[in-house]
């Protein structure tokens, strides 16, 4: 079977600043089976036209006269079941060692986060297209690394392709950004409370059942892996 796999990430200067107010870099990924990938970008450009939203919709969009938008949009997530599926990896900057584990290189321990995320959901016998939001990198050629990588620990499946797109020209792109600020969000502890941002946080947790957070790896609908670089059980 084919997969569509569009993949955001959350906060990425917490592994360059530590003057912010951020502890998790977040990196998300929407996961759906590519034969409804037209009936799935069909629903959403509904949405849009129904509430009137123009141009691109992303976490840093979220205002109170599009409240009704974005609610109703993860109402919609919700509502397609496992046919249309999130995961993210949150990685604590605080447990981070880029010197002695990435060679002092940030970018590549980015993408070494990058094929965690992936890398633990690609089931055998299966072809995967993942989609990246568009990102300027040091090294041309990080994605075709990372999907050598992605090929050589999965042999009974095929990546058929990860390339670069930009957000701006895909609404499942715009709508993995806005489930990676939701989980971004909660799990760095900086919402504010009775602010658009913060019901729409809610709205989902309370159609999960239960607050954003370090979620069991068969987690189906809304995966989180908080993952300890600490070591330990």
């Amino acid at each position: 079977m084919d997969f569509d796999v569009y993949c955001d990430e959350s906060r990425p200067d917490v592994f360059c600043s530590r003057k912010n107010n951020a502890r998790h870099l977040v990196i998300g990924s929407l996961w759906l089976p590519t034969a409804a990938r037209n009936e799935m970008k069909q629903a959403i450009h509904g949405l849009r036209d129904k509430h009137r939203v123009g141009g691109e919709f992303k976490w840093r969009k979220v205002t109170p006269s599009r409240r009704d938008f974005y609610m109703e949009l993860i109402a919609w997530f919700m509502s397609m079941g496992d046919r249309l599926r999130f995961r993210c990896i949150a990685v604590n900057h605080e447990q981070l060692n880029l010197k002695l584990y990435h060679d002092d290189d940030q970018e590549l321990g980015f993408y070494k986060f990058y094929y965690q995320v992936l890398h633990h959901w690609i089931l055998d016998c299966n072809r995967y297209s993942i989609f990246c939001d568009f990102k300027k990198n040091r090294k041309a050629d990080r994605l075709h690394v990372l999907q050598r990588c992605l090929r050589n620990s999965n042999l009974s499946s095929d990546i058929l392709r990860v390339q670069a797109v930009r957000s701006k020209e895909s609404v499942l792109l715009q709508l993995t950004d806005v489930l990676t600020g939701i989980a971004s969000a909660r799990l760095n502890n900086i919402l504010t409370p009775n602010t658009t941002k913060h019901d729409l946080v809610c709205g989902l947790e309370n159609r999960v059942g239960r607050q954003v957070r370090h979620t069991m790896r068969n987690e189906q609908k809304f995966n989180v892996f908080v993952i300890n670089l600490a070591g330990g059980w």
